[in-house]
């Protein structure tokens, strides 16, 4: 017998047929890691394929050694997939699928995950904001819940009876996830210390985005909690998405998904049908927001309005969010306070000389408010350290003050005010309204909803802004509405699959690239557009990949 073995080497994307000693037969199977000799050097791999044909006349050398259990062969087949997805290399998704440490047996399956019987303290299946997902049958569920709302209840009813994969935004949020259900008596493997338990079955897998690829030998449901969290995605590349794997594990294995969210991106939104709770059920779920308008404030007076500092000093938790990453320059009129915006996409601008240019769409104009006609702009730039000082002082007591990371760290809290959250709305991303929306709900998830009297307040000189409607309102369609339908218009996905090329050899990659549009390049980063994924990802796997470094985003985060 022959396996067939992709190394684990960085660069190498070509598969070398090895002889399967005798000894050795029945611990090989597809998925299995191995160790080979390869050009005078022992180096780990993964059988791909067990064969009794060699692809070559050579004589071949036998496996070295057998390290253990690897991917399932469901998985090393999605590989390929994933590689062609995310226009990269397969080892990178089959190091994602394998154990951190070598496994070499696996426990047996103790029948279904779900128990003959519950613990005290279980779910509630009376609880009237419960949404029922199970339909009998299969597909993309998307379930609107808002941020105070338990999401355990959903997370049982896509899983009903079968064992099945869950996904959390982050770490700890998988380990608290995995705990409330194995207080409803379900048998929970927390990846990734549990992948030898996974892999033996019968139990539930939960864990974060590495753990799209865990072992579920009997897939019967996938779930994702927060599926819009950009924490899902790799920032590495290949920039795969573990919501959009999990998606087509289930697609593969024909059984039901969910995606649970506050606020449902637009490519969740267009995988499945929206099931919402009632009006009444979601507005409770949603805090106050608050809308300080500072249009009328001199750009130079810096962040603090009368209203913050009354909230600082009636409430006694609140947590203040500047947040600094990514950060563009802001520029205000002098004059009316109107923020220098795009008129053709509606992003934040940059002064060049006496012209204004949009960082999003590139649109170019000259350096004159559009409200009022005044050729008088104004920079404004708030620092951290000093708003850390003036807030205490002002509150007269310590204040929380930090990034959005700050809203990942606080347990919970009375109030959270954005001090500048122009910044999020008016980002050049194009993705940056689907973001503000996440971080307000995120920050609604630490106050709480209106039973609680959680308060969300917000500086900004954008006060009808489309995200923030949708916040007051309750209501986060309101918000799917205008992104789609600017999407369309400047043909950005979901309307459009785009990728982003850069690197030394970016342009001799993208010059070679037919059948799909070319832009760019903009700060040395090339833009390959295309009508699907399909059209994209089979343009850009048609073409070698040249020497030199060479970084392909596909569906990047931070265009």
């Amino acid at each position: 017998m022959i396996a067939r073995v992709l190394p684990d080497v960085a660069a190498l994307e070509r598969v070398f047929d090895y002889l399967i000693p005798e000894p050795l037969r029945d611990q090989v199977r597809v998925g299995t890691i191995v160790r080979i000799d390869l050009h005078g050097r022992r180096v780990g791999g993964w059988v791909v394929e067990v064969t009794d044909a060699p692809a070559t006349d050579r004589p071949l050398k036998p496996l070295a050694k057998v390290t253990g259990w690897g991917p399932a062969p469901e998985l090393v087949e999605l590989s390929s997939w994933a590689a062609w997805r995310w226009a990269g290399r397969r080892s990178a998704f089959l190091r994602a699928a394998s154990p951190q440490v070598a496994v070499r047996s696996l426990p047996s399956a103790t029948g279904s995950a779900r128990a003959l019987s519950t613990r005290s303290g279980s779910i509630s299946a009376g609880d009237s904001r419960r949404i029922s997902t199970q339909n009998g049958g299969t597909g993309v569920t998307v379930v609107r819940v808002p941020p105070a709302a338990d999401v355990v209840p959903h997370v049982l009813d896509g899983l009903g009876d079968a064992d099945g994969l869950v996904l959390a935004s982050s770490v700890g949020a998988a380990a608290r996830l995995a705990r409330r259900l194995r207080d409803t008596g379900r048998r929970v493997a927390l990846m990734p210390r549990d992948w030898a338990m996974a892999a033996g079955g019968g139990c539930t897998v939960v864990g974060a985005r590495a753990a799209a690829w865990a072992p579920v030998p009997a897939l019967g449901a996938v779930v994702v909690v927060d599926e819009h969290d950009e924490a899902y995605q790799e920032e590495r590349a290949p920039t795969w998405n573990a919501r959009d794997v999990a998606l087509e594990r289930a697609r593969r294995a024909d059984a039901p998904a969910v995606l649970l969210s506050p606020c449902p991106s637009l490519e969740a939104l267009e995988a499945g049908e929206l099931v919402t709770l009632r009006r009444a059920d979601e507005r409770e779920g949603w805090p106050v927001l608050e809308i300080v308008d500072r249009r009328r404030d001199d750009p130079t007076r810096g962040l603090y309005s009368e209203r913050l500092v009354q909230l600082l000093r009636s409430e006694r938790r609140v947590v203040c969010v500047l947040n600094r990453k990514g950060r563009a320059r802001l520029l205000a009129c002098a004059a009316c306070g109107e923020l220098a915006r795009c008129e053709h996409c509606g992003a934040v601008v940059a002064q060049l000389e006496a012209t204004l240019v949009c960082r999003r769409c590139e649109q170019e104009r000259p350096a004159v408010c559009a409200a009022c006609g005044s050729t008088r702009l104004k920079v404004l730039r708030p620092g951290v350290t000093r708003v850390q000082e003036d807030l205490d002082r002002l509150a007269g007591r310590p204040v929380v003050v930090g990034t959005e990371a700050a809203l990942h760290r606080e347990e919970a809290a009375d109030a959270v005010a954005f001090l500048d959250f122009d910044q999020e709305l008016l980002a050049p991303r194009y993705r940056a309204g689907e973001e503000a929306m996440a971080l307000l709900a995120r920050a609604a998830r630490l106050v709480g909803g209106r039973d609680r009297d959680g308060r969300l307040l917000v500086q900004t000189r954008v006060p009808r802004h489309e995200v923030l409607d949708a916040v007051v309102h309750a209501d986060p369609g309101r918000l799917a509405v205008v992104e789609s339908a600017r999407r369309a218009a400047l043909r950005l996905p979901p309307e459009a699959a785009v990728a982003i090329v850069s690197g030394e050899a970016a342009e001799r990659f993208v010059f070679a690239v037919e059948g799909v549009e070319l832009l760019g390049p903009t700060d040395g980063r090339w833009m390959l557009r295309a009508p699907d994924h399909a059209t994209l990802c089979h343009a850009l796997a048609a073409v070698p990949r040249p020497p030199g470094r060479l970084r392909v985003e596909v569906d990047p985060l931070r265009a």
